[in-house]
């Protein structure tokens, strides 16, 4: 037994590390895995318990494998007295689709979205039936996902159909979880803030069939805490067809 340990572990480490990172790789499941993005800012003092409320869902049973979350940063905020350094302007763009396709007449935050529509965030429990219910369901699109970091960036590569959806398209987001920051002013003023699931950039939209991006990764991003998240999107509504996500494996 100990010798055919010892043989496995030879052999792996003789392999080339392409070899390694080709394994890092994921199929989406033929159930219908939800998205759920929340919208939120620093420099907001009710944002802080939905961060929270988002970050216990790991704990809670609600996986990646069984809902995709992203937290968008937006910039609106900003000009409160606190630049969040996770804010983005295409962020607050993004939410503003969002609110465009559901009819609603202002943005805010924190907001969650599931699947494209606005959700009025609840307890756990009541997530969960949310996304159970949305699991019984088929996928309406597929989503195959690699990945490969090298050097400064992040190979992606993969593919994603879905022949029922004229108006799907495909989007790629990285992400980070485990993040912190001390807060000096703003309404959030001396506060210390943890974040989860928080986007760092954004590609897309990607057409059906066979897609490449390399994301750039800054050098004070930790790898062990970064992931890549791949969604298939109907244009017009907003519904999310499904979603998958793999953390860096190595």
């Amino acid at each position: 037994m100990r010798l055919a340990v010892f043989l496995i572990l030879a052999l792996l480490v003789a392999l080339p590390d392409s070899t390694l990172a080709a394994a890092c790789a994921a199929q989406s499941r033929p159930q219908r895995v939800p998205l759920l993005e929340l919208y939120t800012s620093e420099g907001c003092d009710s944002c802080p318990p939905a961060d929270r409320w988002v970050s216990e869902l790991p704990r809670r049973g609600l996986d990646a494998g069984r809902v995709v979350v992203l937290a968008f940063h937006v910039d609106y905020w900003d000009r409160l007295g606190w630049i969040d350094p996770y804010g983005q302007a295409r962020f607050s763009e993004r939410q503003r689709l969002v609110g465009s396709r559901n009819g609603a007449r202002v943005v805010y935050t924190p907001q969650t979205v599931l699947n494209g529509k606005d959700y009025r965030r609840g307890s756990h429990s009541d997530l969960a039936a949310r996304v159970a219910d949305i699991a019984r369901a088929p996928a309406q699109a597929s989503i195959r996902l690699a990945l490969e970091p090298a050097g400064d960036r992040v190979s992606v590569t993969g593919a994603w159909s879905g022949a029922d959806a004229p108006r799907a398209q495909g989007w790629l987001a990285l992400y980070e979880d485990r993040l912190a920051s001390d807060v000096t002013a703003g309404e959030n003023r001396n506060k210390r803030l943890s974040h989860d699931f928080v986007v760092r950039d954004i590609a897309g939209p990607l057409p059906g069939g066979t897609f490449s991006h390399a994301f750039r990764l800054d050098r004070r991003w930790k790898r062990p805490d970064l992931a890549v998240a791949a969604f298939v999107q109907d244009a017009r509504s907003g519904d999310v067809l499904q979603a998958l996500s793999l953390g860096f494996c190595r």
